[in-house]
C-alpha cells in the first residue's frame, strides 16, 4: 500500500491487527508530500511510479491508502494493472452509513481530495440516501507530518476549519485522509461528543482481507485462525520512503507501532 506520506500506517495498523500473518510492503512518499495542493495529473503520475515500485515486489494486491492519490488515479491503475487495486474512499463511506443516525455526514480532506468530488461520487453510488458536507483542511497533513497532533496551534486551526460542519449538524464525520485519525483527539473535542468519527482504516483493511481470501490464485493462501490456540504467526512488514529514513522510522513507530523499523530508502 501507498501513501503521500505517514497517513496510510493508520491502515497498516488495522490491518496488522486484524491479519497478523499476511506479508505487507508499505510506501511513503515523504519525498514528495504533501499531495493534497498538487495537481491532479501530477499525482496520477506519482501513484502510478509508486504502484510499478510495488508490483517489482511481486504483491498480489494495491491498497492506495492515499485518498487524494484514490480520488484521481484509482481507476485509472484499476484499468491497467492485473492484480487487484483498492482505495479508501467507499470504504469510509459505507462505515458512515453504518454509523449515521440522521443522515447528515460531513466528509474532510485534502484540497484535492475534495476538489475531486470523488467522495461526492462514491456517495451516489453505495448511499445515494445520505446527505454529504464535505470540507476541505489544508494544513492539517502538514501538522501530522511534523508530529504535532495535539498543540494549541493544531486546536486554533480545527475549530476554523470544521466550523461550517459544526454548523451543519453533522452527526458523523468521515476522516477523508488517512493522516487525520492522528488528530482524532483534537477533532473530537471540536466536534462534540455527539459526533461519531469514522476512519476508514478498519473497514479498508477488512476489504482487504476478504479480497485476499477469495478465490484468486494470486493472492496467496486465506487468513485463518490459528490452531490449537497458538498465536498467529507474524508476517514479513516492509516499509520504504522516498524521504528521511530515520524521521519516518521514528514518527513511524509512534504512529502505528514497533513494527516500523525496517525502513528502506527510494529514490526517484
Amino acid at each position: 500500500m501507498f501513501d503521500s506520506g505517514l497517513g496510510g500506517l493508520s491502515i497498516v495498523r488495522a490491518l496488522i491487527d486484524l491479519v497478523p500473518s499476511r506479508d505487507l510492503v508499505y510506501f511513503g512518499d515523504t519525498g514528495r508530500f504533501p499531495y493534497g495542493p498538487k495537481p491532479a495529473d501530477e499525482v496520477a503520475k506519482f501513484a502510478t511510479q509508486i504502484t510499478e515500485v510495488l508490483l517489482e515486489r511481486d504483491v498480489a494486491m494495491v491498497v492506495v491508502a492515499c485518498n487524494t492519490a484514490a480520488a484521481v488515479a484509482l481507476e485509472q491503475l484499476q484499468d491497467h494493472v492485473d492484480v487487484p487495486v483498492i482505495g479508501v474512499i467507499e470504504p469510509g463511506i459505507r462505515a458512515a452509513r453504518s454509523a449515521t443516525n440522521t443522515g447528515r455526514v460531513g466528509v474532510i480532506g485534502t484540497v484535492g481530495t475534495v476538489r475531486s468530488g470523488a467522495y461526492q461520487r462514491a456517495v451516489a453510488r453505495v448511499a445515494p440516501d445520505l446527505e454529504v458536507v464535505c470540507c476541505a483542511c489544508p494544513g492539517f497533513v502538514e501538522f501530522v507530518e511534523a508530529g504535532d497532533i495535539d498543540s494549541d496551534q493544531v486546536h486554533v486551526l480545527a475549530e476554523r476549519l470544521l466550523a461550517p460542519l459544526r454548523a451543519a449538524a453533522v452527526d458523523t464525520l468521515v476522516l477523508g485522509c488517512t493522516h487525520y485519525p492522528m488528530l482524532a483527539r483534537t477533532i473530537g473535542d471540536v466536534m462534540g461528543r455527539d459526533v461519531v468519527l469514522v476512519s476508514s482504516a478498519e473497514e479498508t483493511a477488512f476489504e482487504v482481507d476478504r479480497l485476499l481470501a477469495g478465490p484468486n490464485p494470486t493472492a496467496g493462501p486465506p487468513s485463518s485462525a490459528p490452531t490449537s490456540g497458538e498465536p498467529e504467526p507474524s508476517g514479513r512488514h516492509s516499509f520504504v520512503t522516498s524521504g528521511d529514513i530515520e524521521r519516518f522510522r521514528t514518527l513511524g513507530t509512534r504512529f502505528c507501532g514497533p513494527e516500523v523499523a525496517d525502513v528502506e530508502a527510494h529514490q526517484w
